[in-house]
């Protein structure tokens, strides 16, 4: 991670301006900037990361409390927008979610490799499952204290109200031979694309063995015995991913700890599912409103 050394203190002294400040009125007019005023200062803080790393700052956070928030598809035309403010330079990738639909994932992350070059992804508290696949594009990922990650292992749907680990499907009795087929390739699809990510980027030039352990673990549950289990830095860098792990007086830390903390309140505030946001791009969705 980039040095902090030279990075203005948090909390600045009496005499000094703190966050947010500024002397000039906004360009935009009153009644939209007060409109969109959460994003601003989002922004704001966010650029103010950006100054002290050297690299855009991206966002994707979404609800990990509501299951019409996990990774879908449309969500790569909100993610090729949003890279575009890193104009094809370094860039740091900030993600909470809960995971979501594999194919999806793997969407999104052919944009990010293929867009952004150089990238670091940060876990403030959480990217769980596939939101852990979105976590091995980048280069190396910046945890802390409150950071985890997840296995990867798919689940079936057998009904609206009824899913399954894929695994529990191959290894359970009586189980439609079709339904075995698809958690088979599930698993399969889920490796591949892990194999496929940690062997081109982070763990590049590693001995393939090591690599197929890592993905073994992620990908089933011979490691993890449950789909929440935590993987926190710690064990992320013993289970040898590449981990920056910062410390919770760090001051960089803390500033993305702030920021994640104003998306969470904010995405809550506005009944959102999941925010897209860069220096200069923002787009935020909400869930449809049921018809009365």
């Amino acid at each position: 991670m980039s040095t902090v050394g030279d990075m203005p203190p948090l909390v600045p002294d009496s005499s000094a301006d703190q966050f947010p400040r500024s002397k000039s009125l906004p360009r935009q007019s009153p009644l939209f900037w007060v409109a969109e005023k959460d994003r601003y200062l989002r922004q704001l803080l966010l650029r103010d990361i950006q100054d002290a790393t050297g690299r855009t700052l991206l966002v994707y956070f979404a609800s990990t409390s509501d299951v019409r928030a996990q990774i879908s598809p449309g969500d790569d035309a909100y993610f090729a927008e949003m890279i575009r403010d890193a104009k094809g330079g370094p860039a740091d990738l900030l993600i909470e979610t809960s995971g979501g639909f594999t194919d999806a994932t793997e969407k999104i992350a052919s944009l990010l490799r293929s867009m952004v070059p150089d990238l670091r992804v940060i876990v403030p508290c959480r990217a769980k499952s596939n939101g852990t696949m979105l976590a091995l594009v980048g280069c190396e990922i910046v945890m802390g204290t409150c950071s985890e990650l997840g296995p990867a292992d798919p689940f079936i749907t057998i009904n609206p109200t009824n899913v399954m680990p894929a695994q529990f499907l191959i290894n359970a009795p009586n189980v439609d031979p079709i339904l075995v087929q698809i958690a088979t390739h599930a698993i399969k699809q889920t490796a591949a694309l892990a194999k496929a990510l940690l062997s081109s980027g982070m763990l590049k030039g590693r001995d393939p063995n090591s690599i197929d352990a890592v993905v073994q673990a992620l990908s089933s549950r011979q490691t993890y015995p449950s789909h929440g289990s935590v993987i926190d830095a710690d064990e992320a860098a013993r289970l040898g991913l590449t981990v920056t792990k910062l410390s919770p007086d760090d001051e960089l830390w803390q500033r993305l700890w702030l920021l994640r903390c104003m998306y969470d309140h904010d995405l809550a505030k506005m009944g959102g599912l999941k925010i897209f946001e860069g220096p200069t791009v923002s787009n935020a969705l909400k869930a449809a409103v049921a018809k009365s």
